[in-house]
């Protein structure tokens, strides 16, 4: 699990951290929902973080896209 995870501004992701040694995108949905994402490039975390609507962003881009695991 990541330590340091950011509270971002969407309706459908609360906050995301990223580990670049281990390339693993943690997500934390609005729902309560924790999931991790693996093999994400550092350069996709970044697109997502600057992105102008994660949630979006996350659809099109990282779910479904990347192998994924239930963290909680």
């Amino acid at each position: 699990m990541i330590k340091t995870l950011t509270k971002v501004n969407s309706s459908m992701v609360y906050a995301v951290g990223y580990d670049p040694d281990e390339e693993l995108l943690e997500v934390v949905f609005t729902s309560g929902k924790i999931w991790g994402y693996e093999n994400v490039p550092k350069e996709e975390y970044k697109s997502l973080i600057n992105s102008r609507s994660i949630g979006s962003y996350m659809k099109e881009n990282i779910i479904d896209c990347y192998p994924d695991f239930s963290i909680s």
